[in-house]
């Protein structure tokens, strides 16, 4: 409980929950793979989540559960491409810029991954 507390409060270190992966990692190579915000069930269904977070913990599990190292560093790249390019969810967004949807930054990391 206390790491879930650092988690969220360090999040703003780099802007947002919403960017963070995370892993629970025991013995062997099972772990289990979240964003550090959860499932964020409170705005489920209205296109504001930042799927960023979740979408890097995919990274985590290829990484080292699958010990697929390119493939992990893909999807990383594919992220810091889509936000590179602008596509921001509301959480990262500046002031003056339209926020991407959930889908829209989905899809943004799928065309930096083509």
């Amino acid at each position: 409980m206390f790491g879930d507390i650092l988690t969220d409060e360090a999040s703003m270190l780099c802007g947002s929950l919403g960017l963070l992966p995370s892993a629970s990692l025991g013995d062997g190579t099972r772990g289990l793979y979240e964003p550090i915000h959860g499932s964020a069930p409170d705005i489920a269904g209205q296109g504001i989540a930042n799927p960023y977070g979740a979408i890097l913990s995919v990274a985590l599990l290829l990484r080292h559960s699958l010990k697929l190292e390119p493939e992990a560093r893909a999807v990383e790249l594919a992220v810091h491409r889509a936000i590179g390019d602008g596509v921001r969810t509301a959480d990262i967004s500046a002031p003056n810029q339209r926020p991407a949807t959930t889908q829209e930054a989905g899809a943004a990391v799928l065309t930096a991954l083509a």
